[in-house]
């Protein structure tokens, strides 16, 4: 990064996302943002993501407002019902049954704010998880290793989750894990910052 070009800032302290900006090499600094993330009444999950991302990313701002910041909120959604972070090992059984033999729909909300302009790049990433058919006793086996519990959806693809899937299906796999770098990539060099430097 150049001296003239603007301090990147993460708005989340989620380690799975830090992770994953931390890939492309660019240095960055991750603050925790303050936001309200209930779901307002009919909110569609897609304009729910979209909305928290955008809300992360301003609630930085304040503080940050020479900055470029990255918001980025996800769900995980089957049939109509969204399936946020379990908490608790009892939810996870239930998201996990639930999503056995069937197909998960994740929408990751992105949002790319320059706070000095106020300009706003947002997208919306969908990524569909077709699970295997699951026993109570391989459910129970999974959240003993890896205790998904702060996971939308109750699973760590990056880890043994993967055994829970019979295919995956979207543009970008790090959307699963709850930040996708290809769409980021897309709006830094809008904004104009490349991984690989200059054209």
């Amino acid at each position: 990064m150049s001296p003239s070009q603007p301090p990147l800032v993460l708005a989340s302290t989620s380690p799975y996302r830090r992770e994953l900006l931390a890939r492309l090499g660019l240095p960055f600094t991750a603050v925790a943002p303050r936001v309200d993330e209930t779901r307002q009444p009919a909110e569609t999950p897609t304009a729910l993501v979209s909305r928290l991302a955008v809300a992360k990313a301003q609630a930085v701002a304040v503080a940050h407002p020479d900055a470029l910041i990255i918001g980025s909120d996800q769900v995980a959604v089957l049939d109509d019902l969204v399936l946020g972070k379990p908490g608790n090992r009892a939810t996870a059984v239930g998201q996990l049954e639930r999503a056995a033999g069937r197909c998960v729909l994740f929408q990751t909300g992105l949002c790319l704010l320059d706070a000095r302009s106020g300009q706003v790049q947002t997208v919306v990433e969908p990524f569909r998880v077709h699970f295997r058919p699951l026993t109570r006793p391989q459910i129970d086996a999974y959240l003993d290793r890896e205790q998904p519990f702060d996971c939308a959806g109750s699973f760590k693809s990056e880890g043994l989750g993967i055994a829970l899937f019979a295919r995956l299906e979207g543009d970008d796999p790090n959307a699963l894990i709850g930040l996708p770098l290809i769409r980021l990539i897309a709006l830094l060099e809008a904004a104009g910052i490349s991984p690989l430097g200059s054209a």
